[in-house]
């Protein structure tokens, strides 16, 4: 299978990676998660692309999780593409429990003294008409030197299950984060985004054996066949 940046249709591709991972089982959500070795795999675009056809083709309801949590770009592409997707929805709570996937430290302490729970920093919208929710995060809460880590817990991962048929999460390039091996064991499946044109083999490898090490499961690779279109201040210095 391949995939591509969002210029290219990817409807095809995603209805096989459907059929190839099966639907969720009545009664339980089911967490995937998408990571590449390095960047520019177009790891972000193939998990917006599942989640918004799992939601829209296979009508499921569905969460996608950003763990870029400083970035939160699959908030802004969402955002962008509002003709296509639909307008974003008020934000709401993505915590439906009061449980994160994260820690901001040290606290932000509140007047009484009390930490400001993590849980507040995250939020998410509803995707125009469809049943998909996208996360977002509140950097602009973060002050002085606090800084975020993903934590080894499975609840919140429980709580959003029972909320969702379906979860999608989109994990940064390994080499620049361990928010992929953090979760690894929380998910049902991992999903290796690997370019087409990658000559080497060797970081895709390693990372499917770090993921088994982490105790998460692999599902297999999803080949990106195209190179990702460079934004425009980008090309004007590449040859």
């Amino acid at each position: 299978m391949s995939a591509d940046s969002s210029m290219v249709d990817l409807s095809v591709e995603m209805e096989e990676l459907w059929a190839s991972l099966g639907a969720p089982a009545p009664g339980r959500a089911r967490a995937i998660q998408f990571v590449g070795a390095t960047a520019g795999e177009g790891t972000s675009t193939v998990a917006r692309e599942f989640a918004f056809h799992a939601a829209t083709r296979a009508a499921r309801r569905v969460w996608l999780v950003d763990l870029d949590l400083l970035g939160s770009p699959q908030l802004s592409e969402f955002a962008a593409g509002a003709e296509r997707f639909g307008p974003l929805g008020p934000p709401a709570s993505a915590s439906p429990d009061g449980s994160s996937f994260f820690t901001v430290q040290p606290p932000l302490k509140r007047p009484d003294g009390r930490a400001w729970p993590d849980a507040r920093y995250l939020f998410a919208h509803a995707v125009g008409s469809t049943t998909l929710w996208v996360t977002g995060f509140r950097r602009d809460a973060l002050k002085g030197r606090q800084t975020v880590h993903v934590l080894p817990t499975g609840d919140y991962w429980n709580a959003l299950r029972r909320h969702a048929d379906l979860i999608i999460v989109d994990a940064p390039p390994a080499d620049r984060s361990q928010a992929a091996l953090t979760v690894a064991q929380f998910m049902d499946d991992t999903v290796l985004v690997v370019s087409a044109d990658q000559a080497d083999v060797k970081a895709p490898a390693r990372l499917r054996d770090s993921i088994a090490s982490a105790g998460g499961n692999c599902a297999g690779l999803f080949f990106n066949r195209a190179s990702v279109e460079p934004p425009a201040f980008l090309r004007s210095v590449l040859p």
